[in-house]
Protein backbone atom coordinates (compact mmCIF):
# COMPACT_ATOMS: atom_id res chain seq x y z
CA UNK A 1 0.00 0.00 0.00
CA UNK A 2 1.83 3.06 -1.21
CA UNK A 3 -0.93 5.05 -2.85
CA UNK A 4 -1.35 7.37 0.15
CA UNK A 5 2.34 8.04 0.74
CA UNK A 6 4.23 6.22 3.51
CA UNK A 7 3.94 8.96 6.15
CA UNK A 8 0.25 9.60 5.61
CA UNK A 9 -0.46 5.89 5.38
CA UNK A 10 1.18 5.25 8.75
CA UNK A 11 -1.00 7.95 10.32
CA UNK A 12 -4.11 6.48 8.71
CA UNK A 13 -3.31 2.95 9.90
CA UNK A 14 -2.61 4.14 13.44
CA UNK A 15 -5.97 5.96 13.36
CA UNK A 16 -7.68 2.77 12.14
CA UNK A 17 -6.02 0.81 14.96
CA UNK A 18 -7.31 3.32 17.51
CA UNK A 19 -10.76 3.09 15.89
CA UNK A 20 -10.62 -0.66 16.49
CA UNK A 21 -9.64 0.01 20.10
CA UNK A 22 -12.61 2.37 20.44
CA UNK A 23 -14.93 -0.30 19.01
CA UNK A 24 -13.37 -2.82 21.37
CA UNK A 25 -14.37 -0.63 24.31
CA UNK A 26 -17.83 -0.07 22.80
CA UNK A 27 -18.33 -3.76 22.05
CA UNK A 28 -16.94 -4.99 25.38
CA UNK A 29 -18.42 -2.34 27.68
CA UNK A 30 -21.02 -4.93 28.59
CA UNK A 31 -18.31 -7.12 30.07
CA UNK A 32 -17.48 -4.43 32.63
CA UNK A 33 -20.93 -3.05 33.43
CA UNK A 34 -23.54 -5.74 32.68
CA UNK A 35 -23.54 -7.23 36.17
CA UNK A 36 -23.56 -3.96 38.11
CA UNK A 37 -26.32 -2.58 35.84
CA UNK A 38 -28.47 -5.72 35.85
CA UNK A 39 -28.37 -5.90 39.68
CA UNK A 40 -29.51 -2.24 39.74
CA UNK A 41 -26.56 -1.20 41.87
CA UNK A 42 -25.60 1.56 39.44
CA UNK A 43 -27.50 3.19 36.56
CA UNK A 44 -25.97 2.52 33.14
CA UNK A 45 -24.90 6.13 32.53
CA UNK A 46 -22.82 6.11 35.73
CA UNK A 47 -21.61 2.53 35.29
CA UNK A 48 -19.88 3.37 32.00
CA UNK A 49 -18.11 6.33 33.62
CA UNK A 50 -16.92 4.06 36.43
CA UNK A 51 -15.73 1.40 33.98
CA UNK A 52 -14.09 3.87 31.57
CA UNK A 53 -12.02 5.45 34.34
CA UNK A 54 -10.57 2.11 35.43
CA UNK A 55 -10.10 1.07 31.80
CA UNK A 56 -7.89 4.11 31.32
CA UNK A 57 -5.70 3.84 34.41
CA UNK A 58 -4.94 0.15 33.84
CA UNK A 59 -1.64 1.05 32.12
CA UNK A 60 -0.27 2.22 35.48
CA UNK A 61 -0.78 -1.23 37.02
CA UNK A 62 0.05 -3.83 34.38
CA UNK A 63 3.16 -4.43 32.29
CA UNK A 64 3.21 -4.89 28.51
CA UNK A 65 3.37 -8.68 28.25
CA UNK A 66 0.19 -9.00 26.19
CA UNK A 67 1.33 -6.25 23.79
CA UNK A 68 4.54 -8.20 23.19
CA UNK A 69 2.61 -11.42 22.51
CA UNK A 70 0.39 -9.73 19.92
CA UNK A 71 3.21 -7.65 18.42
CA UNK A 72 5.71 -10.44 17.88
CA UNK A 73 4.17 -13.68 19.14
CA UNK A 74 1.38 -14.36 16.60
CA UNK A 75 3.11 -13.81 13.25
CA UNK A 76 6.73 -12.99 12.58
CA UNK A 77 7.27 -9.20 12.68
CA UNK A 78 9.47 -9.55 9.58
CA UNK A 79 6.48 -10.08 7.27
CA UNK A 80 4.37 -7.30 8.74
CA UNK A 81 3.44 -4.66 6.17
CA UNK A 82 0.82 -1.94 5.80
CA UNK A 83 -1.41 -4.35 3.87
CA UNK A 84 -1.13 -7.01 6.62
CA UNK A 85 -2.08 -4.52 9.33
CA UNK A 86 -4.91 -3.14 7.20
CA UNK A 87 -6.19 -6.68 6.68
CA UNK A 88 -5.99 -7.55 10.38
CA UNK A 89 -7.81 -4.40 11.47
CA UNK A 90 -10.36 -4.58 8.65
CA UNK A 91 -11.30 -8.15 9.54
CA UNK A 92 -11.49 -7.44 13.26
CA UNK A 93 -13.52 -4.23 12.91
CA UNK A 94 -16.00 -5.83 10.48
CA UNK A 95 -16.59 -8.80 12.78
CA UNK A 96 -16.98 -6.50 15.80
CA UNK A 97 -19.60 -4.39 14.03
CA UNK A 98 -21.56 -7.46 12.86
CA UNK A 99 -21.64 -9.03 16.34
CA UNK A 100 -22.32 -5.70 18.08
CA UNK A 101 -25.35 -5.00 15.87
CA UNK A 102 -26.56 -8.56 16.50
CA UNK A 103 -26.07 -8.29 20.26
CA UNK A 104 -23.63 -11.23 20.26
CA UNK A 105 -20.92 -11.05 22.97
CA UNK A 106 -18.04 -12.31 20.82
CA UNK A 107 -14.36 -11.66 21.45
CA UNK A 108 -12.78 -8.49 20.05
CA UNK A 109 -9.39 -9.89 21.05
CA UNK A 110 -9.73 -13.08 19.08
CA UNK A 111 -11.22 -11.17 16.14
CA UNK A 112 -8.02 -9.10 16.01
CA UNK A 113 -5.76 -12.13 16.31
CA UNK A 114 -7.81 -14.01 13.70
CA UNK A 115 -7.58 -11.03 11.35
CA UNK A 116 -3.82 -10.81 11.89
CA UNK A 117 -3.37 -14.51 11.18
CA UNK A 118 -5.59 -14.36 8.09
CA UNK A 119 -3.74 -11.38 6.61
CA UNK A 120 -0.31 -12.80 7.49
CA UNK A 121 -1.09 -16.20 5.97
CA UNK A 122 -2.56 -14.54 2.86
CA UNK A 123 0.77 -12.76 2.38
CA UNK A 124 3.34 -15.42 3.23
CA UNK A 125 1.64 -18.74 3.95
CA UNK A 126 2.04 -20.65 7.21
CA UNK A 127 5.79 -20.17 7.64
CA UNK A 128 5.64 -16.82 9.53
CA UNK A 129 3.00 -18.06 12.01
CA UNK A 130 4.41 -18.20 15.56
CA UNK A 131 2.62 -21.34 16.65
CA UNK A 132 3.57 -21.09 20.33
CA UNK A 133 1.77 -17.76 20.59
CA UNK A 134 -1.21 -19.01 18.60
CA UNK A 135 -1.66 -22.13 20.73
CA UNK A 136 -1.33 -20.02 23.88
CA UNK A 137 -4.13 -17.80 22.58
CA UNK A 138 -6.30 -20.76 21.54
CA UNK A 139 -5.79 -22.33 24.97
CA UNK A 140 -7.07 -19.09 26.48
CA UNK A 141 -10.39 -19.59 24.68
CA UNK A 142 -10.97 -22.71 26.79
CA UNK A 143 -9.07 -21.88 29.98
CA UNK A 144 -10.31 -18.32 30.66
CA UNK A 145 -14.07 -19.11 30.83
CA UNK A 146 -13.37 -22.36 32.67
CA UNK A 147 -11.21 -20.56 35.24
CA UNK A 148 -13.78 -17.77 35.55
CA UNK A 149 -16.53 -20.34 36.12
CA UNK A 150 -14.50 -22.28 38.71
CA UNK A 151 -13.50 -19.15 40.64
CA UNK A 152 -17.09 -17.90 40.57
CA UNK A 153 -18.36 -21.17 42.02
CA UNK A 154 -15.69 -21.02 44.73
CA UNK A 155 -16.52 -17.40 45.61
CA UNK A 156 -20.25 -18.14 45.79
CA UNK A 157 -19.45 -20.98 48.23
CA UNK A 158 -17.22 -18.73 50.36
CA UNK A 159 -19.59 -15.77 50.59
CA UNK A 160 -22.63 -17.99 51.13
CA UNK A 161 -20.88 -19.62 54.09
CA UNK A 162 -19.64 -16.26 55.42
CA UNK A 163 -23.13 -14.69 55.31
CA UNK A 164 -25.19 -17.75 56.17
CA UNK A 165 -26.47 -16.15 59.41
CA UNK A 166 -26.74 -12.59 58.09
CA UNK A 167 -30.09 -10.93 57.48
CA UNK A 168 -30.86 -10.84 53.73
CA UNK A 169 -31.24 -7.05 53.75
CA UNK A 170 -27.83 -6.64 55.44
CA UNK A 171 -26.10 -9.01 53.00
CA UNK A 172 -27.73 -7.28 50.03
CA UNK A 173 -26.49 -3.89 51.25
CA UNK A 174 -22.94 -5.18 51.73
CA UNK A 175 -22.71 -6.70 48.26
CA UNK A 176 -24.20 -3.64 46.62
CA UNK A 177 -21.24 -1.69 48.01
CA UNK A 178 -18.74 -4.43 47.17
CA UNK A 179 -19.93 -4.47 43.57
CA UNK A 180 -18.31 -1.06 43.09
CA UNK A 181 -14.99 -2.68 43.98
CA UNK A 182 -15.50 -5.80 41.86
CA UNK A 183 -16.67 -3.79 38.83
CA UNK A 184 -13.62 -1.54 39.16
CA UNK A 185 -11.34 -4.58 39.36
CA UNK A 186 -12.86 -6.16 36.28
CA UNK A 187 -12.58 -2.89 34.35
CA UNK A 188 -8.91 -2.72 35.32
CA UNK A 189 -8.42 -6.22 33.97
CA UNK A 190 -10.32 -5.35 30.81
CA UNK A 191 -8.25 -2.25 30.15
CA UNK A 192 -5.04 -4.04 31.07
CA UNK A 193 -5.53 -6.99 28.71
CA UNK A 194 -7.54 -5.65 25.78
CA UNK A 195 -5.89 -2.27 25.19
CA UNK A 196 -2.50 -3.97 25.02
CA UNK A 197 -3.55 -5.89 21.90
CA UNK A 198 -3.91 -2.66 19.95
CA UNK A 199 -0.65 -1.41 21.48
CA UNK A 200 1.07 -4.47 20.01
CA UNK A 201 -0.41 -3.84 16.55
CA UNK A 202 0.58 -0.16 16.47
CA UNK A 203 4.07 -0.90 17.81
CA UNK A 204 4.86 -3.59 15.25
CA UNK A 205 3.61 -1.19 12.55
CA UNK A 206 6.01 1.50 13.82
CA UNK A 207 8.87 -1.01 13.65
CA UNK A 208 7.88 -1.95 10.09
CA UNK A 209 8.07 1.75 9.12
CA UNK A 210 11.45 2.16 10.80
CA UNK A 211 10.09 4.57 13.43
CA UNK A 212 11.28 2.28 16.24
CA UNK A 213 14.45 0.23 16.54
CA UNK A 214 16.07 -2.06 19.08
CA UNK A 215 14.26 -4.42 21.45
CA UNK A 216 10.48 -4.53 21.19
CA UNK A 217 9.00 -1.78 23.36
CA UNK A 218 5.77 0.21 23.35
CA UNK A 219 6.13 4.02 23.26
CA UNK A 220 4.29 5.82 26.04
CA UNK A 221 2.19 7.85 23.59
CA UNK A 222 0.93 4.57 22.14
CA UNK A 223 0.04 3.34 25.63
CA UNK A 224 -1.92 6.49 26.47
CA UNK A 225 -3.64 6.62 23.07
CA UNK A 226 -4.83 3.02 23.27
CA UNK A 227 -6.05 3.32 26.86
CA UNK A 228 -7.90 6.55 26.02
CA UNK A 229 -9.51 5.08 22.88
CA UNK A 230 -10.75 2.04 24.79
CA UNK A 231 -12.07 4.18 27.65
CA UNK A 232 -13.91 6.41 25.15
CA UNK A 233 -15.53 3.35 23.57
CA UNK A 234 -16.60 2.06 26.97
CA UNK A 235 -18.25 5.43 27.66
CA UNK A 236 -20.47 4.88 24.62
CA UNK A 237 -21.60 1.49 25.95
CA UNK A 238 -22.69 -1.63 24.07
CA UNK A 239 -26.29 -1.75 25.23
CA UNK A 240 -27.45 -4.68 23.13
CA UNK A 241 -24.75 -6.88 24.62
CA UNK A 242 -25.40 -5.56 28.15
CA UNK A 243 -28.89 -7.05 27.89
CA UNK A 244 -27.52 -10.44 26.76
CA UNK A 245 -24.82 -10.59 29.42
CA UNK A 246 -26.80 -9.11 32.29
CA UNK A 247 -30.13 -10.85 32.06
CA UNK A 248 -30.43 -13.38 29.24
CA UNK A 249 -27.87 -15.89 30.59
CA UNK A 250 -29.17 -15.90 34.18
CA UNK A 251 -30.79 -13.59 36.73
CA UNK A 252 -28.16 -11.93 38.94
CA UNK A 253 -28.32 -10.69 42.53
CA UNK A 254 -25.73 -8.24 43.97
CA UNK A 255 -23.97 -11.14 45.71
CA UNK A 256 -23.75 -13.08 42.44
CA UNK A 257 -22.70 -9.98 40.54
CA UNK A 258 -19.84 -9.43 42.99
CA UNK A 259 -18.71 -13.06 42.69
CA UNK A 260 -18.86 -13.03 38.88
CA UNK A 261 -16.95 -9.76 38.53
CA UNK A 262 -14.32 -10.76 41.08
CA UNK A 263 -13.78 -14.15 39.46
CA UNK A 264 -13.47 -12.50 36.05
CA UNK A 265 -11.06 -9.88 37.37
CA UNK A 266 -8.78 -12.48 39.00
CA UNK A 267 -8.70 -14.46 35.75
CA UNK A 268 -7.79 -11.36 33.73
CA UNK A 269 -5.09 -10.29 36.19
CA UNK A 270 -3.49 -13.74 35.93
CA UNK A 271 -3.65 -13.88 32.13
CA UNK A 272 -2.33 -10.33 31.67
CA UNK A 273 0.64 -10.95 33.96
CA UNK A 274 1.72 -14.03 31.97
CA UNK A 275 1.11 -12.36 28.59
CA UNK A 276 -1.88 -14.37 27.36
CA UNK A 277 -4.32 -12.33 25.22
CA UNK A 278 -7.57 -13.74 26.59
CA UNK A 279 -11.10 -12.58 25.92
CA UNK A 280 -12.84 -10.52 28.59
CA UNK A 281 -16.11 -11.67 27.02
CA UNK A 282 -15.25 -15.34 27.50
CA UNK A 283 -14.05 -14.71 31.02
CA UNK A 284 -17.09 -12.86 32.35
CA UNK A 285 -19.50 -15.19 30.54
CA UNK A 286 -17.90 -18.19 32.23
CA UNK A 287 -18.14 -16.42 35.59
CA UNK A 288 -21.81 -15.50 35.07
CA UNK A 289 -22.62 -19.10 34.12
CA UNK A 290 -20.74 -20.21 37.24
CA UNK A 291 -22.76 -18.07 39.67
CA UNK A 292 -25.99 -19.09 37.96
CA UNK A 293 -25.13 -22.79 38.12
CA UNK A 294 -24.15 -22.42 41.79
CA UNK A 295 -27.80 -21.59 42.55
CA UNK A 296 -29.11 -24.43 40.39
CA UNK A 297 -28.21 -25.76 36.97
CA UNK A 298 -31.62 -24.85 35.56
CA UNK A 299 -31.04 -21.19 36.51
CA UNK A 300 -28.74 -20.86 33.50
CA UNK A 301 -30.36 -20.39 30.09
CA UNK A 302 -28.14 -22.93 28.37
CA UNK A 303 -29.54 -22.20 24.90
CA UNK A 304 -28.27 -18.62 25.20
CA UNK A 305 -24.93 -19.77 26.63
CA UNK A 306 -24.46 -22.34 23.85
CA UNK A 307 -25.16 -19.68 21.22
CA UNK A 308 -22.44 -17.51 22.75
CA UNK A 309 -20.02 -20.45 22.69
CA UNK A 310 -20.65 -20.96 18.98
CA UNK A 311 -19.77 -17.30 18.43
CA UNK A 312 -16.49 -17.94 20.27
CA UNK A 313 -15.71 -20.94 18.05
CA UNK A 314 -16.21 -19.14 14.75
CA UNK A 315 -14.71 -15.74 15.67
CA UNK A 316 -11.06 -16.47 14.82
CA UNK A 317 -11.66 -18.35 11.54
CA UNK A 318 -14.28 -15.90 10.26
CA UNK A 319 -12.19 -12.85 11.23
CA UNK A 320 -9.22 -14.62 9.61
CA UNK A 321 -11.08 -14.99 6.31
CA UNK A 322 -12.13 -11.35 6.51
CA UNK A 323 -8.54 -10.34 7.31
CA UNK A 324 -7.30 -12.19 4.24
CA UNK A 325 -9.99 -10.49 2.15
CA UNK A 326 -9.02 -7.03 3.35
CA UNK A 327 -5.34 -7.87 2.74
CA UNK A 328 -6.05 -8.72 -0.92
CA UNK A 329 -8.21 -5.60 -1.20
CA UNK A 330 -5.23 -3.54 -0.03
CA UNK A 331 -2.95 -5.30 -2.50
CA UNK A 332 -5.42 -4.64 -5.32
CA UNK A 333 -5.63 -0.95 -4.38
CA UNK A 334 -1.84 -0.80 -4.27
CA UNK A 335 -1.55 -2.20 -7.80
CA UNK A 336 -4.31 0.05 -9.09
CA UNK A 337 -3.19 3.37 -7.60
CA UNK A 338 0.37 2.70 -6.43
Amino acid sequence: MVFAGPGLLLIVLVAVALAFDFLNGLHDAANSIATIVSTRVLPARYAVLWAAFFNFIAFAIFGQHVAQTVGKGIISPGIVSDAVIFGALGGAITWNIVTWLSGIPSSSSHALIGGLLGAGIAKAGLNPVVWSGVWKTVAGIVVSPALGLALALLLVLIVSWAFVKARPAFADGVFRKLQFVSAAAFSLGHGGNDAQKTMGIITVLLYAHGKLTGAFHVPFWVVLSCQAAMAAGTLMGGWRIVHTMGSKITHLTPQQGFCAETAGALTLFFATNIGVPVSTTHTITGAIVGVGAARRVSAVRWNVASGIVWAWVITMPVAGLMGAGFFWLARLADRTWG
